[in-house]
This record gives structure tokens, sequence and C-alpha cells, in this order.
């Protein structure tokens, strides 16, 4: 299954579970998704990310319990926070307006909007790994395979001859697809993945709303996209074991705990200075 994720990026907001199993977050705060203090016994989350539109601001967080339930937050207008009812989760992802969950029997639960079908996939079995976009879900089988549903406009969902597959990534208008020789491919605009094709030795992808990232083994990051706000300013980087990518930011976790970040910070959403890393 899909490892646990420590750190996820919104379109305006930043979120990290502590080891404790607590979580903290930062950024715009108008729909309540950064109202997470509470939270205990979280292992992973997810934040729903969408592109930077006039009606796009409000978003909803997700927490992964060790438990196998899940916790919500946030902006709830199509019931994407509906989540009370989900037992035997292992990995969660939020897209704009819906949720998924991926169950221990590889099957997927989700809630939400599901206007471009992003939620038509109660047919997919044998799933490992799942990512959603702002109009999109895709899947890893345990064959190395990929399934995906909803919005193709610029083909992102055009996946289906992928093979040999471990992870993926769901961003805009694009799809990130992590090999398991360390090599990544895309799907969708091409401009949001330009030059991938050159990346090696990656342990993890992450698309963002109109930019892509590779974790490498050596923990550097790579970026390519479109960067009007810093996003892909990652070079300097170094000792990275997680990364994030989120409408116009890009957040790593350090090997010592520390988080660097960069991009807009017009919310607020790169202020994570004060996170401890106990």
């Amino acid at each position: 299954m899909t490892a646990h994720a420590p750190l996820a990026a919104g379109r305006r907001h930043t979120v990290r579970c502590l080891p404790n199993g607590q979580v903290v977050a930062v950024g715009a705060d108008s729909a309540g998704e950064c109202r997470v203090s509470q939270w205990r016994d979280v292992v992973a989350v997810a934040a729903g990310n969408v592109h930077a539109a006039g009606n796009t601001g409000r978003s909803h967080t997700l927490g992964l319990r060790s438990n196998g339930t899940v916790l919500a937050c946030g902006w709830n207008a199509q019931g994407q926070c509906n989540v009370q009812d989900w037992h035997g989760v292992v990995t969660v992802a939020a897209g704009w307006r819906f949720s998924a969950g991926l169950r221990g029997d590889g099957t997927l639960v989700t809630t939400g909007r599901d206007a471009e079908g992003q939620r038509q996939v109660d047919h997919w079995r044998e799933l490992t790994g799942i990512s959603c976009g702002d109009w999109h879900t895709v899947a890893v089988r345990a064959d190395g395979s990929v399934c995906a549903a909803g919005n193709n406009t610029a083909g992102q969902c055009e996946v289906q001859d992928w093979h040999q597959v471990r992870a993926v990534s769901a961003g805009y208008l694009h799809t990130l697809g992590l090999l398991g020789n360390g090599t990544v491919r895309a799907a969708g605009r091409p401009e949001l993945w330009a030059g991938i094709e050159r990346w090696t030795d990656i342990t993890a992808v992450a698309a963002g709303s109109h930019h892509s990232l590779g974790l490498r083994a050596d923990g550097t990051v790579v970026a390519t996209g479109i960067s009007e706000a810093g996003q892909c300013e990652v070079s300097q980087w170094r000792d990275i074991v997680a990364i994030a990518a989120g409408a116009a930011h890009t957040v790593g976790l350090c090997a010592d705990g520390g988080i660097v970040a960069t991009g807009s910070n017009r919310h607020g959403q790169l202020e994570v200075d004060a996170w401890s890393a106990s």
C-alpha cells in the first residue's frame, strides 16, 4: 500500500502530521480547513487542492487515524467531509470538493462531488495507491497498471498503457506516475511536466496545479512546470524525505524533522518555521 503522507498542500493551506499523531496547519482557514488542533492518532493527511480561480478559495482537510477511521474539517458544500462512517482505510486523498479513501481490501470509498465522474470507481479492485486531482481520480493496481476516472480535458486520464507503476499523483490537468525503476511518466498538459523524461532515481512524485515535483533517492528535489510564484525553486533543498505540491506552493519534510517551503505565501501557507520536529 501507499506510504503514509506526513505532508499535504492545498489551494491556500499546508498541513503536517506530527510523529506524535497530532496535526498542525497554516494558511487560509475561511472554511475551517486548518482546524485540526484537536486531532489525535493521525498517521497521514490530505488537503483538497485546486487551481487558483475566483471560485476556488475554500478547501478541506483529511486525517487518517491509526485505527483506519478518517477525520475531516473545512468546506463541506458537496459532502466531501462526510467520512465519519469510513473504516478500514489505509490511504486518503482529497480533490476539489471530493474525497477518497483506499481500504485495506484494495477498494475505494468516496464522497463529495461527482459531476465529472471522478467518483465512478466502485468497480476498481486490487488497488495499492490513490491520488485525487481537481476533477479526476487516479489509482495504482497491485500489478503496476493504473486506472483513472473523471475530467480528461487535457488527457490527464490517459494512463491505460502505464505499467510497472508504484505511485501516482494527480494535479489540475496532469497526472504523474512513478515507475519501479525510478523514472516518471506523465499525462495531460505537457508544459506542466516538461523534461521529466530525464528524471532518474526518483522515490516520490507530487503534482501541483501547474507544477511537478520529484524526490530523489539522495534527498534532493527536482521540479518542472509553471513557477510564477517560485513553487519550483527547490534546487537548494537537501535531506528531504517527503514532498507535497499545492496550487502555487511546495513543501518538503527534512530528515531532521524540519520543514522547507517555497512559492506563494499570500495566505500564510508557507509559515511553517514554528512547526516542531517532535
